[in-house]
């Protein structure tokens, strides 16, 4: 559909009157996770759980939503938002509480974490209305439909964005969702999905972007480089001029993508960024992969896509498509499991599972299409980001503040025990782990280029902890000790540059098992 359908979308859509729908706040008896599991990014940096394990409770309004945030003990405490309707500016205004800061006009999820919003029965629209994420962790959105957001015009709401996040923002799955709009920028749109300002583990899933000039950005300038970590699968863009998505630094995942009718660009790499492009289908489309609009190069690694009727442009100052062949200039690793659909049948499972309303069925990589089992309810597992505050939070004794530098990283170290691997220290999971051969021994975190570290946090299993005695952590460049010490937890020590960092157990209780050996810059 060309800017002909968005016109036709937008006629028809003017014909709708907004409905004052009157809220409804019911506790459920126990609490319904969303059905299936956080995948790519959002499984990283502790994991994705929104709501899991605390009280449900149906709504149907925006100010419906706002009580149940606010009624709840505190701003962490878990709960699922199941949503029926339509929610307009008709019916969202701000509620006050102490475990809340919502606002008129706009579904805000501010200085909270543990939340899932997911849209049941005869489905959830959010009419002219936008979702702010802001300085949250652990938040799910699923199976709901957002429209036309406008940031000039009226009305306005959340700057334009369908679903915007920004300042600090950890751990979010948005996940069978349809975004639209009815234009670009000169009608009063602006992004459908955008993350800026240091937000990061990120997934947006089997979801439908369309009838927008832009698609999101993680960025918000060539010097705000402090997003990443974003996978995007198993969506569909359909009629969008540009930003598919538009990449600020960072990395970023996108497979099994169906990208129709990009008008003038697609995926934007540009001032550092890193995107692996994995067995998408772009059609009818203009410069799906490049650096645009900029001299701040980008770069990617590609495989497995198809371009169907994809034109390029010639390169220039400021414009470096990737094609008529595009080839990889990086490499990018990936630390999360995942199956790949064949890039042929991507249109096709694309078609049956992404956006609201679809069942939230999904693909296991064979090209066919699967209802997901629902996820066990019960205890919501702590979160490696606690809530964010205004400020930047001051590491305490179990969870340091930041990224994890460890995850993309490579590792190696002495001998391994049978069964565990060094790789398994710096995948996210705490669930995998590293053993010595014997009750000491050492395990190292690697990069490509010097990068400073002033903390690291050494996670045993469940099932081995307080096993690890005495320590040393080491200048893997220089065999320096940086400091020493007694039991895992969190390590300071002066911050240091390098290519290489250590742990060296050198005393323990039976076999270390070394779960996370994360770093951070502090």
């Amino acid at each position: 559909m060309k800017r002909r359908g968005v016109r036709r979308l937008q006629a028809a859509l003017a014909t709708m009157a907004l409905a004052a729908a009157t809220g409804v706040l019911l506790t459920m008896p126990e609490a319904s996770a969303a059905t299936g599991g956080a995948t790519g990014y959002a499984t990283q940096n502790g994991g994705t759980t929104g709501g899991a394990g605390g009280q449900t409770v149906r709504a149907t309004t925006g100010t419906a939503i706002h009580a149940a945030l606010c009624g709840r003990a505190s701003s962490s405490t878990p709960i699922t938002i199941e949503v029926e309707g339509t929610v307009n500016h008709a019916n969202t205004a701000k509620v006050s509480g102490g475990s809340c800061n919502t606002a008129d006009g706009v579904i805000e999820l501010k200085q909270i974490s543990n939340v899932t919003i997911v849209g049941v029965g005869g489905g959830a629209v959010f009419d002219q209305l936008g979702i702010h994420i802001r300085e949250s962790s652990n938040i799910i959105i699923q199976n709901v439909t957002v429209r036309n957001v406008k940031k000039s015009g009226s009305p306005t709401s959340n700057g334009g964005d369908a679903i915007g996040m920004e300042s600090n923002v950890r751990n979010v799955w948005v996940d069978h969702v349809t975004l639209e709009a009815s234009g670009g920028e000169s009608e009063g749109y602006d992004g459908l999905f955008d993350m800026k300002d240091n937000t990061q583990y990120v997934t947006l899933s089997y979801s439908i972007l369309r009838n927008s000039g832009r698609g999101g950005l993680v960025g918000s300038s060539e010097t705000e480089l402090s997003n990443g970590f974003i996978t995007y699968h198993h969506n569909l863009y359909e009629n969008i001029d540009s930003r598919t998505p538009l990449l600020r630094g960072g990395i970023a995942h996108i497979y099994n993508n169906h990208y129709v009718s990009l008008n003038e660009s697609g995926i934007n790499s540009r001032a550092g960024a890193r995107a692996k492009v994995d067995n998408n289908y772009f059609e009818d489309s203009k410069d799906v992969l490049g650096t645009f609009y900029t001299d701040a190069a980008g770069y990617w690694q590609v495989s497995g896509n198809i371009f169907d009727n994809v034109t390029w442009s010639s390169p220039g100052t400021d414009y470096n498509p990737a094609g008529p062949d595009p080839q990889s200039n990086t490499t990018v690793s990936i630390p999360y499991a995942y199956s790949l659909d064949a890039a042929s049948c991507v249109p096709d499972v694309v078609r049956q599972t992404a956006g609201s309303g679809t069942g939230l069925r999904v693909s296991n990589g064979t090209c066919s299409p699967q209802t997901p089992t629902p996820t066990p309810t019960g205890t919501t597992p702590t979160p490696t980001n606690p809530t964010p505050t205004p400020t930047t939070p001051t590491p305490g004794p179990t969870q340091p503040s930041g990224t994890n530098l460890s995850i993309g990283a490579g590792s190696d170290g002495s001998s391994k025990a049978d069964g565990t691997s060094y790789g398994n220290v710096r995948d996210g999971d705490t669930a995998t782990y590293w053993s010595p051969a014997g009750s000491t021994g050492y395990v190292s975190i690697k990069w490509g280029s010097a990068t400073a570290v002033s903390m690291i946090a050494i996670r045993e299993t469940s099932g081995g902890a307080g096993r690890i005695g005495a320590w040393r952590v080491l200048n893997g460049d220089t065999g320096a000790v940086l400091t020493s010490g007694n039991g895992a937890g969190v390590i300071t020590f002066p911050k240091t540059s390098l290519l290489k960092i250590t742990f060296e157990i050198t005393g323990s209780t039976g076999t270390p098992q070394v779960a996370e050996f994360e770093t951070y810059a502090g």
